[in-house]
């Protein structure tokens, strides 16, 4: 099974999203900062699409997170 399917990594969107939300960001907001199209933040949140560690780590700086943080909530 592909890890995008893998409960971990569900638990990581879901962190993501959340992390965006508290923010107080779109998905429109956090796609102009990395310099991406709106439908790639879509395409990531519903896990249509895997990011690899760099966008991640770009991702996490956008929403004003630490990846550490992010990675050290998933059980």
């Amino acid at each position: 099974m592909k890890t995008i399917y893998k409960e971990r990594y569900q638990q990581l969107l879901t962190l993501l999203v959340e992390a965006r939300k508290t923010a107080g960001l779109t998905q429109a907001q956090v796609s102009a900062l990395l310099d991406r199209p709106q439908s790639f933040i879509a395409k990531v949140e519903n896990g249509d699409r895997r990011l690899d560690v760099i966008e991640f780590m770009a991702l996490c700086q956008a929403l004003g997170q630490s990846p550490a943080e992010i990675v050290a909530q998933i059980s």
